[in-house]
């Protein structure tokens, strides 16, 4: 049977999203059309973060490689929503032989015979220069509001107190801290403590460990 692996991310670190509709998609999809789903990489980190940041997203790219695997993801914008950091993603898929299907735009990098789709790289610009156009229109309508409200004399940003000190942040995350000391990987930390990547990414920077 042909293997696939599933890739989701989510930007959110909170409980307002997960991966689990992407995943169900995912899988479904691998069932209807005669592949066995071998792995699946979630991530919660935002989109807008270079590759090289995206710890899951390279894991998944290496089995994929090593494993002849087809990577299915629900649609262009878990992949990134730097249109260029998308192109190379796609680039490094297609030097590497390497498939990648996004469900809901219907696409994949090769087609049946196993070639490059000769409309690729426009295709993909094109999806990903209007998913960029349209995120640069809510920025707009966001600060647009946003300055408005400053006007009327609404107090905008977080409210005292609010944002957490270092000694409190190395009590909230002493879990993560310490798995890192022990020279876990930034990976195995985030499933052992139950948080996000970036999370641990970030406790890694903050506490220079």
């Amino acid at each position: 049977m042909k293997t696939a692996v599933i890739y989701s991310r989510v930007s959110s670190v909170g409980e307002r999203q997960n991966t689990d509709r992407q995943i169900s998609d995912m899988t479904a999809y691998a069932e209807s059309n005669g592949y066995e789903v071998v792995q699946v990489y979630s991530e919660k980190i935002s989109g807008g973060k270079k590759n090289a940041e995206r710890v899951v997203l390279q894991e998944c790219l290496e089995y994929a490689r090593a494993n002849n695997a087809l990577i299915l993801v629900s649609e262009l914008s878990r992949v990134g929503r730097q249109i260029w950091e998308v192109l190379e993603t796609v680039k490094n898929c297609i030097d590497s032989n390497v498939n990648l299907y996004f469900h809901k735009e219907n696409f994949s990098l090769f087609d049946e015979n196993g070639k490059v789709m000769p409309t690729t790289a426009i295709y993909i610009s094109c999806l990903g220069f209007c998913a960029e156009m349209e995120r640069e229109n809510i920025a707009y309508r966001l600060n647009s509001g946003r300055a408005l409200a400053i006007e009327r004399g609404v107090k905008m940003g977080r409210k005292t107190g609010s944002v957490k000190s270092k000694d409190k942040k190395a009590q909230e995350y002493s879990n993560v801290i310490k798995a890192l000391k022990k020279g876990k990987s930034i990976r195995d930390t985030a499933k052992l403590c139950d948080v996000s990547v970036s999370t641990v990414q970030r406790v890694k920077k903050e506490f220079c460990l």
